[in-house]
């Protein structure tokens, strides 16, 4: 990954205004806000660690960072995408520390992808996990965040700290390599929700 990251996984707050939905006003402690984000925090570590065990790990760690750092928050701006720039730094700073990169061979990956999913119906799990997982890093967080967690591009583009040309480029390139790997024919029916559903139901990667 060559996206700038903030040192030590702590995150200024992003400067645009939050879409709607998204602010951080509230009456009474405005870090009691966090709350509402911990479910789709939770799927997207999930999409990073590929282990639930490891995944809650990266959200409490996230958590705590949010909570102790909230002076850097700029109240009402963007605060998703400031606690998943938080967590999505706390990853790749820990991957780093274990100097290593998780390997997914393509026989091995190859051999998952067996039959041919339904186009009109719910793309079968298995074969999109292991998809997945065959694609680049950056293109399948881009994809997540745009595709299955409806994060605007601009969104996308804080959280991953690069342009929002960018998150088009790597959400676009995502899209195609799916379709060429499942067969779809540029058809992408109920992608989003089977990508959240292939998140959650994952079973845990002996490489993460």
């Amino acid at each position: 990954m060559t996206d700038p990251l903030p040192a030590h996984g702590a995150a200024r707050s992003p400067v645009s205004p939050a879409p709607a939905g998204s602010r951080a006003h509230i009456d009474g402690d405005p870090r009691d806000a966090i709350i509402g984000h911990l479910p789709a925090l939770r799927t997207f570590a999930l999409s990073l660690c590929r282990d639930a065990s490891q995944a809650d790990d990266l959200l409490q760690d996230t958590v705590v960072k949010a909570w102790s750092k909230f002076h850097l928050f700029t109240e009402g701006t963007n605060l998703r995408a400031w606690l998943f720039t938080i967590l999505r730094n706390n990853f790749y700073s820990g991957r780093r520390k274990k100097a290593r990169e998780t390997e997914d061979p393509d026989e091995i990956m190859a051999g998952q992808l067996v039959s041919k999913p339904d186009q009109y119906g719910h793309l079968a799990l298995g074969e999109l996990q292991a998809a997945l997982k065959r694609i680049p890093d950056e293109q399948r967080e881009a994809l997540i965040l745009v595709g299955a967690m409806g994060f605007t591009v601009e969104e996308a583009a804080e959280t991953c700290g690069c342009a929002p040309g960018t998150i088009k480029s790597r959400t676009n390139r995502a899209r195609k390599a799916l379709a060429a790997l499942l067969g779809l024919d540029g058809h992408e029916s109920n992608l989003a929700s089977d990508i959240s559903e292939a998140i959650l139901s994952a079973e845990p990667d002996p490489s993460a």
